[in-house]
């Protein structure tokens, strides 16, 4: 009888984080389509609304990752349309559920102004740095710049989102100091960040 309980009582454990990672894996993936798309509408949906919110609202973000990826200097493209993404254990903190994605996630710019020999491996060591990439190099025949890097997303479901996954996306410089600032040390010391 004991074992009976136990067995149910693992059933249902793995049934409720199943349903909850089955919940996660489709969110997750629309977020990275919006990216690789180029489709933003669906980004300001998907990202954390306390932090779309303070980064200036709907459309003050939409025009900040429009700029992003496309401005007078460069135009950025994400080179895997269906990345594998890696996800760790979803864990509960302070009332909210949290889970950490990581996937290898290339992209390339394509420089807008001819660049010479010299300024474009410095631009290639700038964007290793601002991208966090383990490998940046300038590709003078193409004027490109070919970024190697992991990306991380950090899913939260709580009270703001109606316990629905929204993200944030530490790609984003801003993304990545928002976080820094409003999410406490012990979320950041469970999810490794």
């Amino acid at each position: 009888m004991k074992n009976m309980w136990l067995s149910l009582l693992f059933f249902c454990y793995t049934a409720s984080i199943a349903q909850t990672l089955d919940a996660l894996r489709p969110m997750a993936q629309k977020i990275c389509d919006a990216n690789y798309n180029m489709d933003f509408e669906p980004l300001a949906d998907l990202t954390y609304p306390p932090l779309v919110t303070e980064l200036g609202g709907r459309e003050k973000f939409l025009e900040k990752v429009d700029l992003d990826y496309q401005n007078d200097e460069f135009r950025k493209r994400i080179q895997l349309e269906t990345p594998a993404l890696k996800f760790a254990e979803i864990k509960k903190i302070d009332g909210a559920s949290y889970c950490v994605i990581t996937y290898y996630n290339p992209i390339r710019y394509f420089i807008e102004k001819k660049l010479d020999a010299m300024t474009g491996p410095q631009k290639a060591a700038e964007l290793k740095i601002i991208e966090q990439a383990t490998f940046a190099v300038y590709e003078p025949a193409r004027n490109t710049i070919n970024v190697k890097r992991h990306s991380t997303l950090v899913a939260i479901a709580d009270a703001t989102t109606q316990n629905q996954w929204r993200f944030i996306n530490f790609d984003d410089t801003a993304q990545r100091e928002w976080s820094a600032q409003h999410l406490n040390e012990n979320i950041k010391k469970q999810l490794g960040l």
